[in-house]
Formats: structure tokens, C-alpha cells, sequence
């Protein structure tokens, strides 16, 4: 077992989110636990909570990396689109392609709820801003008011969110070819029409 001493306290974080990042790729979240994080660093849980708050700290730690990499791949992937469609499309298949490779990653996101049921923290806010800003950046174009374009970016994401988690819980049944992506397609297509009708 480490003593404190051996690493600074900016070491041991960096430690524990390494490990709990790779504990989460491997085990899911519902594998996830202080414990094994400090195990794997080889430090004590007592250690882990003078570096970091409490779990939901630890884990919301953990996500905001994981919303870090999404925005990287979504930007990497969405293409220099100037037409909406092809901008919406291109981060839409972007996100279900993340999501189907760094499931347990992704999932994490989602799946853990804090038990105090607090507000998310500011920084973690303006994680989520970022990746929600693409969604906004690609509607900007049909010249609306900046709050409209924020609550429907919200609500086509959370569209596509519905549709990415049946896919990778495989809990859809397609309808002739329809797949997944033909389905966000067809969602876009009509979310736009009546967007700018």
C-alpha cells in the first residue's frame, strides 16, 4: 500500500482517474466502486476521499472526461456541413458510433444518478454546453433566436439520444431496412421541416 508522500495530491488524482476510467471500460459502472479505484492505485479509500470529495465527485470526475472525449469525436467527425441536414446527420451517427464503441463509457453518463440529488457543478455544465454547442452550431444557419436553438438542440439530441440507447440495448426492432441510422435520418428530416415551418 502507497503512503500519502509518495505521490502529491495532483498524482494520486490523476491515478484515480486513470484507474477508474479503465475500471469503468472494463467492469461497466455497475462493477464501479471507491474501493476498487483505491485498490488499483494502491492507496487507501481514506486517501481517495482526501483527493476527491466523495464517489459522485470521483465519478462525476470520471464523466466529465468522458464528455471531453465525446466532444472531440463528435468534432472530429462532423464534417465541414454548412447545410444543417448534413451537419445534424453527421453528429448524430457520430454520437451512436461513440456510444456503440465506448459503451460502458458512454452508458456511465446516464446510468449513475447522484444521491444527493444536487444540481450538477457549474464546470460540469459548461462540459455539456460544449457538446450540446455543436448540436446548436449546425442548427445556427436557419437564423433563429439563440434560446430556440438551445431548446431545440436539446430536444432533437434527446430524440437521438432515445434512438441511440434502443440501439445499443438492442431494444429495437427495425421496420423493413430501417436501421438506426435510417431512423435518425427520418427524425431530422422531420425535426427540421418543422423547425423551420
Amino acid at each position: 500500500m502507497a503512503r500519502r508522500g509518495d505521490h502529491s495530491r495532483e498524482e494520486i488524482r490523476r491515478m484515480a482517474l486513470d484507474a477508474a476510467e479503465a475500471l469503468v471500460a472494463v467492469e461497466g459502472y455497475k462493477g464501479f466502486s471507491a474501493r476498487k479505484v483505491a485498490s488499483a492505485i494502491h492507496y487507501t479509500v481514506g486517501t481517495l476521499y482526501l483527493v476527491f470529495e466523495n464517489l459522485d465527485d470521483l465519478v462525476l470526475q470520471v464523466n466529465g472526461r468522458t464528455l471531453d472525449k465525446l466532444f472531440d469525436w463528435l468534432s472530429a467527425r462532423r464534417g465541414e456541413a454548412e447545410d444543417p441536414e448534413a451537419a445534424l446527420l453527421a453528429l448524430s451517427n457520430a454520437y451512436i458510433a461513440y456510444a456503440a464503441i465506448e459503451s460502458p463509457r458512454w452508458s456511465m453518463l446516464f446510468d449513475y444518478t447522484a444521491e444527493k440529488g444536487d444540481d450538477l457543478p457549474e464546470w460540469y455544465q459548461r462540459k455539456l454546453g460544449r457538446v450540446f454547442g455543436l448540436v446548436e452550431a449546425a442548427l445556427r444557419p436557419l437564423a433563429r433566436e439563440e434560446l430556440e436553438i438551445q431548446r431545440a438542440s436539446r430536444v432533437l439530441w434527446a430524440s437521438v439520444h432515445g434512438i441511440c440507447i434502443l440501439r445499443i440495448r438492442q431494444r429495437m426492432n427495425p421496420v423493413g431496412n430501417q436501421d438506426a441510422e435510417g431512423m435518425v435520418r427520418m427524425l431530422i428530416e422531420n425535426f427540421l421541416r418543422g423547425f423551420c415551418a
